[in-house]
C-alpha cells in the first residue's frame, strides 16, 4: 500500500468526485528527459532536474525499483515492478477522490489503469497528523464508490504480476524548495510539483512507444 501520514488539511467530509482542473494550472518543467527502466520494458518522461535513483538491490527478484527525487532530495515517487498485488479490504473507511485520469498505454487484459490522487479519513485517529492519508499513483482497481472504500492500494497489472508508480502527499514535509502556503491537497494540485508528478506518472508506457 502506498500511504503516509498527512496533516488534517482536508476536512472530514463525504466522498467527492475528482475536482476540475485549475483555471490557471501551474507551469510544468521546461526540459524533460525519457528514462527506460533497467529491464528495458518500460519508460517514462521526467523533468531533467529531477534525479532517478536505482534501488535495484531492494527490488523483488526480477523486478525494478526506481525512486524519483527533486533537487532538494524530496522523494516524489517510486516505480516498482514484479510485485505482489493482493490486499485485504479491511477496514472500509471514508474517502475522497481528488483527481482521476486513465492511462491507456498500460492497458492489460482489457483493463485500463488510471492515475488517481485520493484521500482516506481516519476519524478515530487521535493524532491529527495521521487522521488523513493522501497518495497518488497508478491503479487498476475500480474507482472507489459508495460511502466508504478500502485503504489506499496503488498497484496496476503488469506482467508477470503487478507494478506500482506513485507517491504520497504530506503537507508537513519541510524539504527546501517546497512552495509556501500549500497545506491542503487542493492547493497542492495547483502547484508545479504536482503537475510535473502527474505528467511523469501518466507518461509511463511500454518501452519504445
Amino acid at each position: 500500500m502506498t500511504s503516509a501520514p498527512a496533516s488534517s488539511g482536508a476536512a472530514d467530509t463525504a466522498p467527492t468526485e475528482p475536482s476540475s482542473a485549475p483555471d490557471t494550472p501551474a507551469p510544468t518543467a521546461a526540459n524533460w528527459q525519457t528514462l527506460k527502466t533497467p529491464d528495458g520494458k518500460l519508460q517514462f518522461d521526467h523533468p531533467a532536474e529531477w534525479t532517478i535513483k536505482d534501488r535495484g538491490a531492494e527490488a523483488t527478484p526480477g523486478g525494478v525499483f526506481l525512486e524519483v527525487l527533486n533537487p532538494g532530495g524530496k522523494s516524489l515517487a517510486t516505480l516498482r515492478t514484479n510485485v505482489a498485488t493482493s490486499a485485504e479490504c479491511t477496514p472500509r473507511i471514508p474517502y475522497s477522490v481528488l483527481d482521476l485520469v486513465p492511462v491507456p498505454a498500460l492497458a492489460q487484459q482489457g483493463v485500463t489503469p488510471h492515475f488517481i490522487f485520493e484521500l482516506r479519513l481516519y476519524p478515530a485517529e487521535k493524532d491529527p497528523t495521521k487522521a488523513n492519508v493522501m497518495a497518488y499513483g497508478l491503479s487498476s482497481a475500480p474507482k472507489p464508490a459508495g460511502p466508504d472504500a478500502c485503504p489506499i492500494f496503488h498497484y496496476f497489472t503488469w506482467p508477470p504480476g503487478g507494478a506500482s508508480f506513485g507517491g504520497v502527499y504530506n503537507p508537513l514535509d519541510t524539504t527546501p524548495g517546497n512552495e509556501p502556503n500549500v497545506d491542503t491537497p487542493e492547493a497542492y494540485m495547483n502547484t508545479a510539483e504536482y503537475q510535473n508528478v502527474k505528467r511523469m506518472i501518466t507518461s509511463l508506457r511500454p518501452a519504445g512507444q
